[in-house]
């Protein structure tokens, strides 16, 4: 749901279309489905993740590609959940694409997911909190994620007091 109004919130800043906008927001509340292949006891493991296990956890991309791929929706939901990791550098799974390889929505889907991510308890660390998910894409402006994604997250944060929706 956080990424969701968040992948909205950040199409809107970018000025996007009505359309592109709902996109977002879909792929946003179903860019994580792959997860549902992965074990229960992975996802919420406490301690680090071994290389297997990450492993598992690198193919939900791909497994939500295929579960959505025959689903028929007015958006390429499928194609935005598979590139939801890939990064900007190259450097992101699973196919390593770069730049504008990466469709947009992909690019605000990963900023929107990293920034949740971050700000959220997760099983094995606390809340880093906002601030430190905002310093991390500023940090990898450019590198790992789009400039203008990042910037326009930012501003809804620090500028238009955007805040993830309640529990």
């Amino acid at each position: 749901r956080n990424v969701s109004a968040l992948s909205e919130a950040i199409a809107t800043e970018l000025g996007l279309d009505e359309d592109r906008v709902n996109s977002v927001r879909m792929a946003g509340l179903v860019h994580d489905i792959g997860k549902i292949n992965v074990p229960a006891e992975i996802l919420s493991k406490p301690g680090a993740l071994g290389e297997v296990e990450f492993a598992l956890i690198r193919t939900h991309p791909e497994i939500g590609y295929e579960i959505m791929k025959n689903i028929e929706l007015p958006w390429n939901l499928a194609d935005m959940i598979l590139q939801h990791h890939e990064r900007m550098d190259g450097s992101g799974y699973p196919a390593g694409l770069k730049e504008e390889e990466i469709l947009l929505e992909s690019r605000i889907l990963a900023v929107a997911d990293v920034v949740e991510a971050m700000s959220s308890h997760r099983p094995y660390r606390a809340s880093l909190g906002i601030e430190s998910a905002l310093k991390e894409i500023e940090e990898n402006r450019k590198k790992k994620y789009d400039a203008d994604v990042v910037d326009a997250c930012i501003r809804l944060f620090r500028e238009k007091g955007f805040q993830f929706p309640g529990p």
